[in-house]
């Protein structure tokens, strides 16, 4: 597996190299967000690792130029900026996944095998969920309601994705942290909630029947009323 982290903190660098490799993967460094650009479009990465405060193009803006031209290549943000906006921020600029320093190298690790896991699994021809008439087809990852397209975001369509999966289920907070994020952020940020209204607003909000619900104390279900 090829993996590039593009990072301007030697120690960072070291840390992540070395255990990397220790793993068995092949780690290709870049210092700035320039030089991040060209090695990421211009070379196959299995995963790319981003931190946002970068010289040249910052992290946000890699991120989304990296989506844009390999959308399936999976990206960690590895930032030492950790608020709720600060994770949203990055998720909604196409990160598959954040996290926040000082981290522990067993949890960087973790978060990368989920990651790749995820996106070399395969998913069967033409398999769609239908709830109301809410239509996901899990091969296109495109969403129909009724007769109209929605546009999601990649972490608004994993969630919406997990949710459908287990439709009529009460979800708690963890249970969609660890699905749809892969493991637990600090649970003292509200970006299951936040991401929940994000959906709403595309799923509910033109429609008379309500499909996501919130389990007042327990948490969130997608289920016809």
């Amino acid at each position: 597996m090829n993996l590039l982290l593009v990072e301007d903190e030697p120690n960072v660098v070291s840390v992540v190299v070395r255990g990397l490799s220790a793993e068995g993967f092949s780690v290709s460094v870049a210092p700035d967000g320039t030089t991040g650009e060209k090695m990421a479009l211009g070379n196959h990465f299995d995963l790319i690792i981003l931190d946002i405060m970068l010289p040249g193009i910052n992290g946000l803006e890699l991120c989304k130029i990296i989506k844009k031209e390999k959308p399936n290549v999976p990206i960690i943000m590895l930032t030492a900026l950790g608020t709720t906006e600060n994770v949203v921020n990055g998720l909604d600029n196409g990160a598959d996944d954040y996290l926040i320093k000082p981290f522990k190298f067993a949890e960087l690790f973790a978060r990368i095998r989920m990651l790749l896991r995820r996106f070399n699994g395969a998913i069967s021809p033409d398999q769609i969920i239908n709830i109301g008439n809410l239509q996901i087809n899990l091969t296109a990852k495109s969403v129909k309601r009724a007769d109209d397209e929605i546009t999601l975001t990649a972490t608004e369509y994993r969630l919406l994705e997990f949710m459908a999966k287990n439709k009529a289920k009460i979800l708690s907070r963890i249970d969609i942290l660890e699905n749809v994020w892969d493991i637990d952020f600090n649970l003292g940020t509200n970006v299951v909630d936040v991401y929940v209204n994000y959906l709403r607003k595309k799923i509910d909000k033109n429609s008379d029947q309500k499909l996501i619900h919130t389990a007042v104390g327990l948490g969130y279900v997608l289920k016809e009323t």
